[in-house]
């Protein structure tokens, strides 16, 4: 069978004081705690229910977990192995969903190709930069093209 994607979330339950202890899905032990984490229809030891991937402790109260392929990840590995953020608006490649990105409007970049789009000046953070027909500029060339009406870079 296909195992969807699916997202949960993860509750912290008390256990009654005359309620039989149930068993972790974790371990296979008995939950003696007195709170115990309830996800994905089952019960857990806190330390027990663990990100498959960096081991991390899921049970945060309201926190999310992710699951695919029988794997119980938390939200920072499930984007890395499964997530997608997009293309980027400039090289058009894939942005991996874990990557570092810069935003403009609609607009999402790799931070390496987040420049002018005429000069391919870089920018430093504080730096002004303008979205003209879709493209990055900075200040002299977005001045440049806004004095001629065109996207046209002069010669100096």
């Amino acid at each position: 069978t296909m195992v969807l994607d699916k997202e949960e979330s993860v509750s912290l339950v008390s256990l009654q004081s005359r309620e039989k202890p149930r068993g972790c899905a974790g371990c296979n032990g008995r939950i003696r705690d007195r709170f115990m984490l309830q996800a994905l229809d089952r019960y857990w030891h806190e330390d027990c229910l663990k990100c498959a991937c960096c081991d991390c402790r899921l049970g945060r109260v309201g926190s999310t977990l992710y699951t695919r392929a029988n794997l119980i990840l938390c939200r920072r590995d499930y984007l890395r192995l499964f997530g997608v953020t997009g293309n980027c608006a400039a090289c058009s490649k894939l942005i991996p969903a874990f990557e570092m990105v810069m935003r403009a409007r609609d607009n999402v970049y790799h931070l390496d190709c987040f420049a002018c789009q005429l000069c391919r000046q870089r920018f430093c953070v504080g730096d002004k930069f303008f979205l003209k027909n879709n493209m990055i500029l900075c200040q002299l060339d977005y001045e440049g093209a806004h004095l001629n009406g065109s996207t046209e870079r002069q010669p100096q």
